[in-house]
């Protein structure tokens, strides 16, 4: 009698483990905004936008702003980590080393827009993310073009679009030289030049990227410096962008 019981038990348990099992998320990203320096106004938008879609990809996000999750604990539920606006100098020297071990043991980050105006003189976060942001001029319309199709998230993309923006012009040349560009934008087709105090940019010439991904340390980086506008959060094609990003460095899958 006590076995049968003891078997009726156990049969509900791998039941009950089997359902929950087939129900959980795919991955687990935490979602950081800090900033400590230009705090951007599309923040919240982002954050709107990408837990929608936290629920329409089947993946758990956690919207942070404390540095303090940045420890070894805490950082090995996540699969993937993503900088959305941050700016400044964020994170003290033990919870980079933190996330730095994040990385190295196969995880990934997504950096968008002024993420690239983020720890600056933090040398592996700097090589991560490919370049960083010198100035930009005021936001105006341009034509995009996909330089990379055979990446997550571009399938909607056509060649050539006009999108509004924030364009990034950033330092040269790249810190890292083995960045994989997905978006370029056509210097022909806006005013890149602008002067703020001492600093002055004119554009980045012929090939301006504006988005790449690489693989580095052991991880994966996907940085696209799109984002400045808050409507751009609830627009499908850019949130599919944002997911193919998330997806590739998350899971390492679609290429």
């Amino acid at each position: 009698m006590k076995s049968n019981k003891l078997k009726v038990v156990l049969s509900v348990f791998l039941m009950l483990f089997f359902i929950f099992s087939i129900g959980a998320q795919q991955f687990k990203v935490l979602l950081f905004t800090k900033t400590v320096g230009f705090h951007h106004e599309s923040i919240l938008e982002g954050v709107r936008g990408i837990r929608s879609l936290a629920a329409k990809h089947d993946f758990i996000v956690d919207w942070q702003e404390n540095s303090n999750v940045f420890n070894d604990e805490n950082l090995s539920k996540y699969q993937c980590v993503v900088f959305l606006s941050t700016t400044g100098d964020i994170l003290n020297e033990n919870e980079q080393k933190s996330f730095e071990k994040f990385i190295r043991n196969g995880n990934g980050f997504v950096g968008v827009h002024s993420a690239s105006n983020t720890e600056t003189d933090w040398l592996f976060f700097t090589k991560m993310l490919g370049m960083t942001f010198k100035i930009h001029p005021l936001v105006q319309t341009a034509y995009i073009k996909v330089e990379d199709s055979n990446f997550p998230g571009m399938e909607r993309f056509p060649k050539k679009m006009l999108w509004t923006d924030e364009w990034y012009e950033f330092n040269m040349p790249a810190i890292s030289p083995n960045l994989n560009y997905l978006l370029s934008v056509d210097e022909k087709t806006y005013k890149p030049y602008i002067k703020f105090n001492n600093q002055e940019g004119n554009g980045m010439g012929e090939f301006h990227p504006t988005a790449w991904y690489q693989f580095y340390e052991g991880g994966r980086s996907f940085y696209t410096s799109l984002g400045h506008i808050d409507a751009i959060y609830s627009d499908e094609m850019f949130l599919e962008h944002l997911f193919g990003g998330i997806y590739w460095a998350a899971t390492g899958k679609g290429l």
